[in-house]
């Protein structure tokens, strides 16, 4: 496969080597050769690159890739209402060809919003069926996927016990890590339920299946109050807290927990958007920079909101700057003197920190020669982008899906000159309406 050279980019690396105002990367197989003022290669195919800002690839860092089919239907709901009507009425009627479609879909989506990888947490899940679909969706998306198998939420029948008395099913995930072993664009982990949502004793048996098969453990933390107010203490006496557990939401967290939380280098997700539109509070930004850390963002439902992971940077970053205004003229009656959060830090939400959630920060988040050739270019040429004085205030505050002109992954060109390459998008479009209403009428919601 021949070389690929990027040439005479506005380049935001996110790494040591910083902003290049005009720069070229050499790409060679699946990473990043070299990033230089100007590489010379004969044998190359050549990329003019002038005009663009190139960035890292976005990390979506939390989304239900399975509810792509059923966008717009929870707008309106607050948490309470999504529980009961997506998880123990609307997701009971998935088949896996309903996985297949919006998984496949949703992730073609994120490739055009400018996310490289996407992490697809996955929690309705009845059958290794709808678990293979999910994942063959992923696979046929080209894009770099980290599947967290979950399990679904039903409401119990009559002799069946309640899904937070059930452990998760570890013969599944060895099933799954054995198929895709060796994979270079997926891996597997486990969405637990975590302590706030099962029995101290399913909470147990998930932490020690995830450590024993060196996979991450990802649970959601808040919405109402914990079945097992103690299940946190007795997991960190266990020994079964670290860098591979990973918190989304985690608005239930008290202060001393957080705090714990952080110096057992457990990573924090958060879905700014989502939080605020269906009551989960503020998201937990400003408390984890006071500690010294940083979340992930993800956009969580597409059921709900829209997907593309800039917006959720800065979305994220305006409310955490509005909950840090409004405490400084609390504080001492006047605006604050400059903003606490710059363009820079929040844009690392969506590259770097999203790297470092995964473990995968020696790989992706940022760019640097080694590394995997994960990368967007942004048209900074266009009507909206111009004139553009600090390229990254321009990425995080002025880009759209429409500047998002080309995406590689692992050095393969996904979307070139604003179109989406390999893909016929008229067929899947027409299937996930169909999946769709076949849901929504079964619930009679359509």
């Amino acid at each position: 496969m021949r070389d690929t050279l990027i040439r005479g980019a506005t380049v935001i690396t996110m790494d040591r080597q910083g902003d290049l105002p005009c720069a070229d990367i050499l790409v060679r197989g699946d990473q990043i050769a070299e990033i230089a003022p100007r590489i010379a290669s004969d044998s190359a195919d050549l990329i003019d690159a002038s005009g663009q800002i190139i960035i890292p690839g976005l990390i979506n860092a939390h989304m239900h890739t399975w509810q792509t089919a059923l966008r717009g239907l929870a707008s309106n709901w607050t948490l309470l209402e999504y529980f009961a009507k997506m998880h123990a009425g609307l997701a009971t009627v998935f088949k896996p060809e309903d996985l297949h479609i919006a998984t496949l879909v949703g992730a073609l989506n994120q490739i055009n919003c400018g996310s490289t990888t996407l992490v697809d947490w996955c929690h309705n899940n009845p059958t290794p069926a709808h678990n293979d679909a999910a994942i063959a969706g992923l696979l046929e998306s080209g894009i770099r996927a980290a599947f967290f198998h979950g399990t679904p939420k039903p409401d119990p029948k009559p002799g069946e016990k309640p899904f937070w008395e059930v452990p998760h099913p570890r013969a599944e995930i060895e099933r799954l890590l054995k198929a895709h072993q060796g994979s270079s664009l997926l891996s597997i982990h486990a969405a637990v339920l975590g302590p706030h949502y099962s029995t101290l004793d399913v909470a147990l048996h998930d932490f020690a299946m995830a450590r024993d098969l060196g996979i991450i453990a990802s649970l959601h933390q808040g919405g109402g109050p914990p079945r097992t107010p103690e299940g946190w203490q007795v997991l960190q006496q266990q020994g079964l807290l670290g860098k591979h557990v990973n918190i989304v939401h985690g608005h239930a967290l008290d202060d001393e927990q957080l705090r714990r939380f952080c110096e057992l280098g457990m990573s924090f997700s958060a879905a700014a958007e989502n939080e605020m539109t269906q009551g989960h509070g503020h998201p937990l930004t400003g408390r984890l920079r006071q500690l010294g850390r940083a979340p992930s963002l993800g956009a969580d439902l597409e059921s709900v909101l829209g997907g593309d992971m800039l917006s959720q940077a800065r979305i994220a970053l305006g409310m955490q700057r509005s909950l840090d205004n409004v405490a400084h003229r609390q504080a001492h009656g006047t605006i604050p003197p400059t903003s606490t959060i710059t363009t820079r830090e929040a844009l690392s939400w969506v590259t770097v920190e999203g790297a470092r959630m995964l473990g995968q920060l020696d790989r992706i988040g940022t760019l640097a020669a080694g590394k995997q050739a994960d990368l967007v270019m942004i048209r900074a040429s266009d009507l909206n982008m111009q004139p553009v004085h600090d390229a990254v205030s321009s990425v995080v505050f002025q880009t759209t899906l429409a500047n998002i002109d080309s995406v590689m992954v692992a050095g393969q060109w996904k979307k070139r000159q604003g179109q989406l390459l390999g893909v016929e998008l008229a067929p899947l479009m027409a299937q996930l309406q169909a999946s769709g209403r076949k849901i929504t009428q079964a619930m009679g919601l359509a």
